[in-house]
């Protein structure tokens, strides 16, 4: 899977924060090397693709490999995941209680804490887990370290939009272009779309109107984050489908749409290449790609039949295309 999806991203993107929840999971510094050198030995020969890595928190985490990860020239980041709350998360976090030394460390080192902001509690309802997360642990989590710095990863909600919003600068968010274009009528559409279903889950739209609202407002907390997760059909399509849009191969024309429809598409830069770069404290990337006004349909799929891999956005108009520089469309 690695080898057929990395060539969409590495097509639209210089670099990605790359998540770190395999099977196993990436929980220390020499396993994110051995991964991140599956990643450049699966792109194209010509690619100069950077994948920026991150380790996955786990109740075993010690102080000692967070500061490894904070000295390692690759790694930009640590993934809390709630166990249970998203593919892959049942090595993650049941409680902060035993991971105070842990935070502390993230705290004094700078590196970023990145979380999957969902409640995994079974009376919460699946639409309220978001809200309930940022309220139960999220914003206690930042009062008791006030140092640390925390990316709300692919927020989904209006009051997601304005906690961000109203934070010190320390806190940042992304947004995935599916949740800008889509609310969550679009899983019902017509019967059951098992290739619209995410974690966190399409919210309503006001949520979506409001997710547009910070990300064309040109705060500079909020920016690009994809979470473009490729999953056969098989695997999509079945009595207990998996999690997860991929947008890679359309991800930068999905961006742009919303941010058209928006009537903001000059403010699509900043979030896409400018607010990331800064936030994390790397430089911003000299090269451009150039977006041409040219209405088009993107691929139904990656693959043929049951090992196919749906594309987001399938069968709808984009106003935007990826060219060459000179001028030649991308395919």
């Amino acid at each position: 899977m690695l080898a057929r999806v990395l060539p969409y991203t590495a097509l639209q993107f210089a670099r990605a924060v790359v998540m770190p929840n395999l099977d196993p999971p990436i929980q220390t510094v020499a396993d994110a090397a051995r991964y991140r050198e599956e990643i450049l030995a699966a792109l194209p020969a010509s690619s100069e693709f950077e994948p920026l890595m991150t380790l996955y928190l786990t109740n075993s985490t010690t102080v000692d490999e967070i500061v490894a990860a904070a000295q390692s020239p690759f790694v930009v980041g640590v993934k809390f995941y709630p166990m249970g709350a998203t593919t892959n998360s049942a090595h993650g976090v049941d409680g902060l209680s035993g991971l105070v030394p842990v935070l502390e460390c993230l705290e004094r080192t700078g590196l970023p804490l990145l979380v999957h902001g969902e409640s995994t509690s079974k009376t919460c309802d699946v639409f309220d887990r978001e809200r309930v997360f940022l309220n139960q642990t999220l914003r206690p989590m930042i009062e008791d370290f006030e140092g640390l710095r925390v990316v709300f990863e692919h927020i989904t909600t209006e009051e997601a939009a304005a906690f961000v919003s109203e934070s010190p600068e320390r806190i940042a968010a992304t947004i995935t272009p599916q949740h800008l274009l889509l609310n969550r009528n679009a899983i019902f559409e017509g019967g059951l779309r098992p290739h619209h279903y995410c974690l966190p889950v399409l919210k309503r739209e006001r949520d979506r109107e409001a997710l547009v609202a910070a990300a064309t407002g040109g705060g500079p907390s909020f920016f690009l984050g994809t979470d473009s997760a490729p999953h056969q059909r098989t695997k999509k399509e079945s009595a207990c489908g998996c999690a997860g849009i991929f947008s890679a191969p359309v991800a930068i024309e999905a961006y742009a749409e919303a941010f058209h429809r928006a009537g903001a598409i000059a403010k699509l830069e900043a979030f896409a290449s400018f607010h990331g770069p800064d936030y994390y404290r790397r430089p911003r990337n000299t090269d451009r790609i150039r977006l041409d006004r040219s209405e088009w349909k993107g691929p139904d799929s990656v693959g043929t039949g049951d090992d196919a891999v749906e594309v987001f956005w399938r069968e709808q108009s984009f106003q935007y295309r990826l060219t060459e520089p000179d001028g030649a469309a991308q395919t």
